[in-house]
């Protein structure tokens, strides 16, 4: 495999290590078949939520359980902080199998939730009653942060139950492989179905980052998922049934399905698609220039790589796609291990030397499993860079028309220079259309060639439209009595088609990872590989592409419960135990 090129030429962020290593070159990291393959890792969402949640002695409870014996009801749980408290308000139904669906088009579900902010009313219950379990069809208020709904995974969920009732704990070799009793459909937030705003709650401390509300969300509705199994166990058997061994309930978390929805994420909010990756390839930098290690430090990368290993192993799927993949990552965990044990613990910059040896001889996604493995045990060192994980999009919204156009077409070449190996006058390069549904809203990708919607498409092919765009200014230069000394304004009165490309132009041109460096309405483009880098973010351990284009995933497995945070470590449970109890890897706090 020929070593991609390193440019040297961007700094790393303070506080600085022994030494420096560049951060790879957004030429290396940004394209999809790369980001198709991140892993999570101790900057991922969920651990940076529960290590602050830990760090400043949250406290949590079941405020209400108001279920019947059919399963119906509603169940409320507290998350009480410093200086404010939230509550999940969990409603439970009665769902006939022919209605359960994963389809974002459902109309019905297992169980139904919001996060409310602050400790909640019986007004406040009664009115989300008439509207949570509609789900889009209702509409909360601006006191309620996150709108979810959540499916059970039938047989896991019956064979726990089952379990429990007859007074025995569940088979780990039957949990592990789906890892979830239930199911979300989708986590709503920012303002959509009448949710607060982000505004309202982006300067909080406990929210700071992304994604901190919806996840709290989840992890909480983590703990309604257990609760609801234990309680219809007790209704089958109620002088046999037993709860949950904790180490067996840790390995439950909360399944999820996404689809096409959330993929153009990755290209609608650029800056925040940087502060991402540009602090995960920092804490990468800081790693790989740590001077020196031990023999215990590399006895622990040893342990993270084989539970790395069990992860893989356990990792199911029917993709094609996917388990050629995860069979890869299989082979170079062992390849990986067998190289680190013979490595000398004295050697000079010794991560430095594993990560270059991983590119040289590792599948992209062994060398992406690498990278998070890097970064496990040096918390010291990179958790601060999760504070820097967010972005004032709008911030970078106003564009510079004073800007001469001659500027804006080298600033052009230069970001956008990696299209020039892709030839969009080749139907194969256009063949997708980004559009959206008018039945649901949803985002769709459709093809260009066999379905009349290209009136419909959203300008999510910055790729080409960076070509068109210094396409139509070089025209413009050339035309008798214009030049580069023009500036943007006079151009874009001229040509407003392409006042988003500037505008985007303007906000990536200093934030390297900003631009995905590919082709997103190609032919050969893998829809899933943008699923698949933002849910890395998210802290995800499980992806199980469903088709190119929707996916289920695992959240928050191995994660302590509410009840236990303050005794464990987050960290250190994000992969599967070595240990048949687990207890021996997570004793540390």
């Amino acid at each position: 495999m020929k070593k991609p090129e390193m440019k040297q030429d961007n700094p790393v962020a303070s506080p600085p290590p022994v030494s420096s290593v560049a951060l790879r070159p957004a030429s290396q990291v940004m394209t999809l078949a790369r980001m198709g393959s991140f892993h999570q890792s101790r900057l991922s969402f969920m651990r940076v939520l529960l290590r602050r949640l830990k760090a400043e002695n949250w406290q949590f409870k079941q405020s209400r359980w108001l279920i019947d014996a059919k399963g119906v009801g509603v169940a409320t749980y507290e998350a009480i902080g410093p200086e404010r408290s939230y509550t999940l308000v969990a409603f439970a139904h009665d769902l006939p199998a022919e209605k359960r669906s994963d389809r974002v088009i459902a109309e019905a579900w297992d169980a139904t939730f919001t996060l409310h902010d602050g400790t909640i009313s019986d007004a406040d219950i009664e009115r989300l009653r008439q509207n949570v379990p509609l789900q889009e069809a209702g509409r909360i208020s601006d006191d309620e942060f996150v709108l979810s709904r959540a499916n059970r995974s039938v047989r896991l969920f019956d064979y726990v139950r089952d379990c429990l009732a007859a007074g025995n704990q569940p088979d780990l070799a039957m949990i592990e492989p789906v890892g979830y009793l239930m199911r979300t459909t989708a986590v709503y937030g920012s303002g959509k179905f009448g949710a607060a705003d982000r505004d309202i709650w982006a300067n909080r401390p406990e929210f700071s980052g992304s994604f901190q509300p919806e996840l709290l969300a989840v992890w909480l509705i983590r703990s309604f998922t257990i609760d609801i199994v234990e309680h219809m166990a007790v209704v089958k058997a109620p002088a046999k049934a037993v709860k949950l061994d904790p180490d067996i309930r840790r390995r439950i978390g909360v399944g999820n399905s996404t689809g096409l929805g959330m993929a153009p994420f990755l290209i609608n909010h650029p800056s925040l698609i940087h502060a991402w990756i540009n602090a995960r390839e920092t804490a990468l930098a800081r790693v790989r220039a740590l001077a020196a290690t031990d023999q215990a430090g590399l006895a622990g990368f040893l342990t993270m790589i084989a539970k790395a290993a069990k992860n893989a192993d356990e990792w199911t799927t029917d993709s094609t796609y996917q388990h050629g993949k995860t069979q890869s990552l299989r082979y170079d965990l062992v390849r990986l291990d067998a190289f680190v044990r013979s490595l000398d613990a004295d050697i000079d910059q010794p991560w430095d030397s594993i990560y270059r040896w991983g590119e040289f001889n590792l599948s992209l996604e062994g060398q992406e499993q690498l990278v998070s493995l890097l970064l496990e045990d040096h918390g010291d060192l990179i958790d601060d860079l999760a504070s820097g994980m967010a972005s004032d999009e709008a911030a970078h919204f106003r564009i510079d028309g004073s800007m001469p156009l001659s500027r804006l077409r080298q600033m052009m070449d230069t970001t956008y220079g990696w299209t020039k190996g892709i030839d969009y006058s080749q139907n194969d390069a256009l063949a997708r259309v980004w559009y959206v549904s008018e039945e649901k809203l949803e985002p769709r990708l459709g093809e260009r060639f066999e379905e009349p919607i290209e009136p419909y498409e959203q300008p999510l092919a910055p790729g080409r439209d960076a070509v068109r765009a210094m396409k139509a200014i070089g025209q413009w230069i050339k035309n008798p009595g214009r030049s580069g000394d023009d500036n943007v304004a006079v151009f874009l009165l001229k040509h407003p088609e392409h006042r988003h490309i500037v505008r985007r132009m303007q906000t990536v041109f200093t934030l390297p990872y900003a631009e995905i460096q590919d082709n997103t309405i190609s032919a050969e483009m893998q829809p899933i590989d943008l699923l698949r880098c933002k849910l890395s973010f998210f802290g995800a351990s499980k992806f199980d592409p469903r088709s190119d284009r929707w996916l289920r995933i695992t959240m928050y497995q191995g994660a302590p419960f509410p009840d236990e945070l303050a005794m464990l470590d987050p960290d250190s449970l994000f992969y599967p135990p070595l240990a048949s109890t687990g207890r021996p890897d997570h004793e540390r706090v």
